[in-house]
């Protein structure tokens, strides 16, 4: 029989049978690769030559394990673990729309054996999860690291949900952007509000017709309070919501059984002194207004000691709060 594809692409085409058909519950024989190699691509050698394409394949340093029951690709650049949780990380990441999660999804999935997406019931949900419904993140993202890349400012449009559930214009916004933040499952741009003349964080998922402009950005270490640049130890634990006041020493009384979330929010670098036999005083360096928030999330079991202005929001939060379910 004539093959439809030239036998000199037996090799690559083998490769590939090997990626999609084989692991190591699903060993391939020899006469199973000649009849993948017919009826996929037209292409028709002996089991011999198979055998052959197969010896060069292991000399090239591909790891194929061959046995009686047949052979099998085993090293590949992400085991099933590894593939299961960049998965998971695509489906509960809110900043990524469903069309593209699924995309991703079957990209990742590629990269393992048939076999293996069978058992990824999953990811024909992605559609359910709670996700955004704005399409251009990531050429938005494409956008961003040139700006950085060319030193250039951005301009784009930030919006907010309406009762209808969809995105409305409520500012244009000049900025000089930064960096990028993965944060609480929403990728946020750090950039300097030119308008403003400080430090915000917009959810990328609320930008909507983002250009790059040819005005040059202002340097990070022209911006107050950033003179030595970003410390990103301190984004990741001062800043539990993304607000952008200076942080400030937070003290917070506090019983052992707490502890352990506390640290999962503002990290290991926090003081913890023992009061009595029950309650402890934690200090943390935090932004006020996000400890505010995050003080009323947990307030049946924390108690803000200082300083005396939060404390005194805190309380009238409560108390404001009282008032509507009198």
């Amino acid at each position: 029989m004539e093959s439809l594809e030239p036998k000199k692409l037996a090799l690559i085409r083998i490769l590939q049978i090997f990626q999609e058909y084989s692991d190591s519950e699903h060993p391939l024989k020899q006469e199973d690769i000649a009849k993948h190699l017919d009826s996929k691509y037209g292409i028709v050698i002996e089991r011999k030559a198979v055998s052959r394409n197969i010896s060069l394949l292991k000399e090239a340093g591909f790891d194929i394990v061959s046995s009686r029951a047949g052979s099998y690709l085993d090293g590949r650049d992400f085991t099933d673990a590894e593939l299961r949780i960049l998965i998971d990380g695509v489906l509960s990441s809110k900043y990524i729309a469903a069309r593209y999660s699924k995309d991703l999804i079957d990209k990742l999935c590629s990269l393992s054996s048939k076999y293996f997406r069978s058992h990824v019931k999953h990811i024909y949900s992605v559609g359910d999860w709670d996700k955004t419904d704005n399409q251009a993140l990531f050429y938005h993202i494409e956008i961003v690291d040139e700006a950085i890349e060319q030193k250039k400012q951005v301009c784009f449009e930030y919006n907010k949900y309406g009762i209808d559930k969809k995105l409305h214009k409520t500012h244009l916004h000049h900025v000089s952007p930064y960096q990028l933040i993965l944060h609480n499952q929403r990728y946020y741009l750090m950039a300097r509000n030119e308008y403003w003349k400080n430090i915000a964080y917009y959810r990328l998922d609320r930008i909507t017709n983002m250009t790059l402009t040819e005005d040059s950005l202002t340097p990070i270490t022209e911006v107050e309070g950033y003179e030595h640049g970003i410390n990103y130890k301190e984004l990741s634990t001062a800043f539990p919501y993304m607000y952008t006041d200076k942080p400030e020493w937070v003290e917070l009384l506090v019983e052992e059984y707490i502890i352990d979330q506390i640290i999962d929010w503002f990290g290991k670098d926090i003081r913890i002194s023992k009061l009595d036999e029950k309650r402890f005083k934690v200090s943390v360096k935090v932004s006020p207004m996000a400890m505010e928030h995050w003080a009323m999330q947990y307030v049946n079991h924390v108690e803000v000691l200082s300083p005396e202005s939060l404390r005194n929001r805190v309380k009238d939060n409560l108390e404001a709060a009282l008032r509507k379910y009198k």
